[in-house]
């Protein structure tokens, strides 16, 4: 398991390349890996954007001996006001592409979150290997 701080655009950048790293250890294909740290790029850079700090944890898995990466990836901040909104392709509250979130969902093979205005975010997702 890695866990890592986010605060910084450096923070960002090494936990792209841990998780990449350590999904490759994982033995995980060239393309899952991709998407996972596609993935875990936009969650972590949407803690520096809207939270200023947080955390990600990466773990290795395995479901019925087959591998995977499970990213954890938590904040503090200001939280997501409706999540079923914020899960729509196109919605931004800083106008962006509204694509991250739906996004993330798309590219991975297990997706959840959670959000309380006020008390932060926590993104849980899941990265198989594409044997499964």
């Amino acid at each position: 398991m890695i866990h890592l701080r986010i605060d910084t655009e450096f923070s960002v950048t090494n936990a792209v390349l841990k998780a990449g790293k350590l999904a490759e250890e994982a033995g995980l294909d060239a393309g899952s890996r991709q998407m996972l740290a596609t993935a875990v790029s936009e969650l972590v850079r949407n803690i520096v954007k809207y939270a200023g700090r947080g955390s990600v944890k990466l773990t290795v898995i395995t479901h019925k001996g087959v591998p995977g990466i499970q990213a954890e990836v938590v904040d503090q901040g200001p939280g997501i006001e409706d999540v079923e909104v914020a899960m729509r392709d196109h919605v931004s509250t800083s106008g962006t592409l509204g694509l991250g979130l739906p996004g993330v969902k798309r590219m991975m093979d297990e997706f959840e979150i959670r959000s309380e205005p006020g008390k932060g975010t926590q993104v849980v997702i899941r990265k198989w290997s594409s044997t499964r």
